[in-house]
């Protein structure tokens, strides 16, 4: 099966479409990406990008005009009984490794961790669901001695709003995100940085759009 996904974006007056196209192979997947810099001056090598990935087990990503790879490796364990998932990245350019983990203390809480080997930096966070409709998200960044915190509510299958501070750039963020599964959605966010005179919003909408062949 082949699948197609167009995804727009437009923030502060600039424009950005990529489009995906998936060959779905069994349990892997192929996916080409191109951008609308592979088409600006006729065709070109800009923006254009190929990844194989198996879910919830491997992703390898590469970039053709940086010549650049990412590689991801998902795993799980159990830790006392609780599901424990991690994510390994590391950027073969850049010379960066991440890793990522996510301890699911019960249906309602979480517990999750990131930590960069080649800065040092550690992200720790936590997530309560409130009968499964109203999120609260908690961080510590312990690079930036900072906290973030989200709050998102879902008011119906489709529709989630989302309310967000990020103290070490004083940065107010709202959002409206529309996920129907079978043809795509889009996102509506506004932030706000607290710490300048003007407090002029910046406005951002991301739409997706998916096509089954």
């Amino acid at each position: 099966m082949i699948s197609t996904t167009i995804r727009g974006r437009y923030e502060g007056g600039v424009r950005e479409a990529v489009t995906t196209v998936t060959v779905h192979g069994g349990a892997v997947k192929l996916n080409g990406n191109v951008t609308e810099a592979t088409f600006v001056n006729g065709s070109s090598l800009e923006g254009l990008s190929f990844s194989l990935e198996k879910p919830g087990s491997f992703l390898i990503d590469f970039d053709v005009p940086k010549q650049d790879v990412r590689f991801q490796f998902m795993n799980n364990m159990r830790v006392m009984e609780k599901p424990l998932n991690f994510t390994y990245t590391h950027w073969r350019g850049d010379n960066r490794t991440v890793v990522d983990g996510t301890l699911a203390i019960d249906s309602s809480n979480k517990l999750s961790a990131n930590y960069g080997f080649d800065s040092g930096n550690c992200k720790l966070g936590y997530s309560y669901v409130h009968k499964g409709l109203t999120t609260f998200e908690p961080s510590y960044d312990f690079a930036k001695n900072s906290w973030d915190v989200a709050l998102s509510q879902r008011v119906d299958e489709d529709n989630v709003v989302k309310a967000s501070y990020q103290s070490s750039s004083k940065v107010l963020g709202l959002e409206w995100c529309k996920s129907p599964i079978s043809s795509g959605g889009f996102k509506i966010s506004a932030s706000v940085n607290l710490a300048e005179e003007s407090k002029f919003p910046t406005l951002s909408v991301d739409s997706r759009l998916h096509v089954e062949l």
